[in-house]
């Protein structure tokens, strides 16, 4: 109870925090922005909305530019229990990366996930520091 009572206004504190600093997309040609939204159209990242960590992903998927679909394990019944059956185990974030040859991938860590979004979706360019 008392970890609950810390967590709910910390929770709020990182939102706020995230909604004023929430970093700009880049922009794009829009034949390019299409493409990257067809490629990332059926990923998805299993999140909670005040998880610190999954603040630090959705904040690189807005960076990036990429339009992915978040699902809600915290609060949704049936995406938590997709992320347990079929992911193995109930950890957020979660990037669900379906296989083209029916085996899906269930990548964790937040840092995993924005060097795999970085590395499969941004043009070489656009991660280059100057």
């Amino acid at each position: 109870m008392i970890m609950r009572a810390i967590r709910w206004p910390i929770g709020r504190l990182i939102l706020l925090l995230d909604f004023l600093t929430s970093p700009k997309p880049p922009q794009r040609d829009p034949a390019e922005q299409a493409r990257l939204d067809e490629q990332t159209r059926e990923l998805a990242l299993y999140q909670f909305v005040a998880c610190p960590f999954c603040v630090k992903t959705r904040r690189a998927l807005r960076r990036f530019g990429l339009s992915i679909e978040l699902r809600d394990a915290q609060n949704d019944p049936h995406w938590r229990q997709k992320l347990v059956d079929d992911g193995g185990r109930l950890q957020v974030p979660c990037l669900y990366i379906p296989g083209t040859d029916g085996n899906d991938r269930w990548l964790y860590e937040s840092n995993d996930i924005i060097a795999y979004l970085k590395d499969r979706f941004l043009d070489k360019k656009q991660t280059a520091t100057p």
